[in-house]
């Protein structure tokens, strides 16, 4: 079997224990009356084995993220890449613009048309 598909295995398998454990911790402190509701249902059994499901598959596929995200090689701490170089010319500001003339008007009452 290829390493990338037993890795892929392992981590939904893993993801699926990790499903059970929290459905596990759900039911036994009754959040949201969950075992009250579960208990008292006849489609309770279904509801609990659709919740793990649903939980295992984002669990699963979380946790092959990142196990595939951890095999990155690390990087080179030699090289300045992404960091910040010091700013060493002060920025140029544009020059401010001359005043505009504005033409200001009195303001007047407007004309009452009955008037």
């Amino acid at each position: 079997m290829p390493k990338l598909v037993r890795l892929y295995i392992q981590q939904v398998l893993i993801g699926f224990f990790l499903a059970g454990v929290l459905v596990a911790l759900l039911l036994w402190f009754n959040v949201a009356n969950l075992w009250t509701l579960v208990s008292h249902s006849d489609i309770g059994l279904m509801a609990v084995g659709l919740l793990w499901l649903f939980n295992g598959i984002v669990f699963g596929a979380v946790q092959f993220g990142i196990a595939i995200m951890r095999m990155a090689e690390p990087e080179d701490d030699d090289s300045d890449a992404g960091k910040r170089q010091p700013l060493l010319v002060a920025p140029r500001m544009a020059p401010l613009a001359a005043p505009v003339p504005v033409k200001v008007e009195k303001w007047r009452e407007p004309r009452q048309p009955w008037a």
